[in-house]
């Protein structure tokens, strides 16, 4: 019994992993080579960050010049994106819950359970946070705003960067300058993110990843031919669809009106056992419906099926064919993928305006001294509210609609 907890619970390995880490770290007296060693956390500060920004900068000053004005712009873009999208999957939940998507806090050994997403989120964090940090020190050195020191921490299962620029300089900058620097994290990483976007536009799995995000279904339907619906292999027997008439070889295409193009879509219709379902299928080119009764799952019997045995393959066919992905490791399209959906979102969710975030030095840089200090005071708090209502409003809707379902 205990040992089945140990193997069940992921949690273990990574504090395992954890003990690990800090003994190798005594072990190499890394305390004098700049880390900061703790019961609860490792960081690393190098002061020698600045030189090697300068030089960067010497060789890309003309480019990172359009940057960072761009990362003015992208600042509000992202910022009001974030807002959409929380306030969006919001009312989706009560209007039009097959559309509502879970929004959870990515934890490695407590959200994410599976050995290969710990992989895949393991690996993206480190990239992701050095372009993110990386174009907030440049962008620094740019505005000739000292870098005191940069790099990283690591808080057991949470991964952070940094880089600390001098405060002072930093405060007696132009307010430009701080939304030029501020704005640079969130922006490279987008930019990352649709850099590598378009490598992955012929990747099956990014077709079906874009449906599934509010507002990207559109790019899926100009760049991929999308299915008709999911195949049926086989039917179970004594199942709902065995009685209804459900046929190997028909094609499912919804299921209570929700559309069904890919396996991931049958998550949305949340079958209850004992319902009857109504089922459109394509059979020899014809529509056909089908009232079909929900059977329970031999898993959970509080969850329903109808009786069916589906294709679990990704149908979508890329319109464009520069990357033949289909001679590509699984595990490198589902770490690319995973690198993408990080970097996308961490840009996006960062430009919220809420205390930790630079969405909210954003905010309060463009306030500053524009009223009193205790009329900017008010207003943050303000907003910080109403960013953190938004976001702890979706986690909690996530988790009454799918409970705690760790991946």
């Amino acid at each position: 019994m205990e040992l089945d907890f140990i193997t069940e619970n992921s949690i273990i390995y990574v504090l395992i992993a954890w003990v690990v880490i800090l003994g190798i770290a005594k072990g190499l007296k890394l305390e004098k080579h700049g880390f900061e060693l703790k019961i609860y956390s490792l960081v690393y500060k190098n002061q020698q960050v600045q030189s090697v920004l300068t030089k960067i900068l010497g060789r890309t000053r003309r480019g990172i010049k359009v940057f960072a004005n761009v990362s003015v712009v992208a600042g509000f873009l992202m910022m009001g994106f974030a807002f959409w999208f929380l306030g969006n999957n919001i009312s989706n939940f009560f209007v039009a819950p097959s559309d509502f998507q879970q929004l959870s806090i990515l934890i490695p050994g407590v959200t994410i359970q599976t050995p290969q997403l710990m992989l895949y989120f393991l690996l993206s964090i480190p990239i992701v946070l050095v372009i993110h940090e990386g174009a907030h020190g440049i962008v620094a050195t740019l505005e000739k705003i000292k870098i005191k020191t940069g790099g990283f921490a690591i808080f057991i299962a949470m991964f952070a960067g940094f880089v600390e620029p001098d405060e002072e300089e930093f405060n007696k900058a132009k307010k430009i300058s701080k939304l030029r620097v501020i704005g640079a994290g969130a922006t490279s990483n987008v930019i990352f993110a649709i850099v590598l976007g378009v490598i992955l536009l012929t990747n099956p799995y990014f077709g079906t990843t874009l449906q599934m995000i509010p507002g990207f279904g559109g790019i899926s339907d100009i760049f991929y031919e999308l299915p008709d619906g999911v195949l049926v292999l086989s039917i179970i027997e004594n199942s709902g669809a065995e009685r209804a008439g459900l046929l190997a070889n028909d094609i499912i295409t919804s299921i209570n009106g929700i559309q069904i193009l890919s396996p991931l879509d049958f998550q949305k219709t949340e079958l209850i056992p004992g319902e009857i379902a109504k089922v459109s299928i394509l059979r020899d080119g014809q529509t056909l419906q089908f009232p079909v009764e929900v059977i329970p799952s031999p898993d959970d019997p509080e969850k329903g099926l109808i009786g069916i045995i589906r294709d679990s393959s990704f149908a979508y066919k890329p319109v464009l064919n520069f990357i033949d992905w289909t001679s590509v490791d699984l595990n490198i399209s589902m770490f690319l993928l995973w690198l993408w959906m990080i970097s996308f979102f961490i840009g996006i969710i960062n430009m919220l305006p809420l205390p930790i975030l630079d969405g909210g030095k954003f905010i309060h840089t463009i306030i500053d001294k524009k009223i009193s200090d205790k009329a900017v005071n008010i207003t943050m708090l303000g907003i910080y509210a109403f960013a953190f209502v938004l976001m702890g409003l979706n986690i909690a809707l996530s988790l009454i609609k799918f409970g705690f379902k760790p991946i």
